[in-house]
């Protein structure tokens, strides 16, 4: 997929769809009660059929926490629970992404030397500690916002990287 279309056009593009969908999505479901408003109410199936949306995210400039929210939400679960299993399911993507970024990298011939381990071991503690405080932030957010600023940001990106791309 990168090696074919990872191109400026592609991920404008899909800057662009997805930000539109944010917003119809948004609107579509304004008034309608969520099926599911508790990480509890999500059943295996549920939870399977939401991961299915996570595979959309292979396409670049697809966000891949976006593409599982707006799945969950058109299942009929909360912004909030699409939002939060949305963030769940990161880890174990992430988890195993590093695992094989770092074993390629140690089949190619690479090395760690005790300085490596503690940059990276630095490098994701600070991570850890940014992502949990801007999940935290964005959990509450979605409690009494919508989507839709997320939208209009990835349209107004897209058309930046079209407009770089034409100039």
């Amino acid at each position: 997929m990168d090696e074919h279309l990872h191109t400026p056009l592609v991920v404008a593009t899909t800057l662009i769809i997805y930000g539109i969908l944010f917003i119809v999505i948004e609107n579509y479901f304004k008034n309608r009660p969520a099926k599911f408003s508790s990480l509890n109410d999500l059943t295996y199936q549920m939870a399977l059929m939401i991961g299915i949306f996570q595979v959309l995210s292979i396409v670049p400039g697809t966000s891949r926490s976006g593409a599982t929210i707006l799945g969950a939400i058109i299942l009929g679960t909360s912004r909030y629970v699409a939002t939060e299993f949305s963030f769940f399911m990161a880890i174990p993507t992430m988890v195993g992404v590093s695992i094989l970024k770092i074993g390629k990298f140690l089949l190619q011939g690479g090395t760690f030397g005790g300085e490596q381990w503690a940059i990276l071991l630095t490098g994701s503690v600070v991570s850890f500690i940014v992502a949990w405080i801007s999940i935290k932030w964005l959990l509450k957010f979605v409690q009494t916002h919508d989507f839709k600023p997320f939208g209009w940001y990835r349209i107004i990106l897209g058309i930046i990287v079209i407009a770089v791309m034409i100039f």
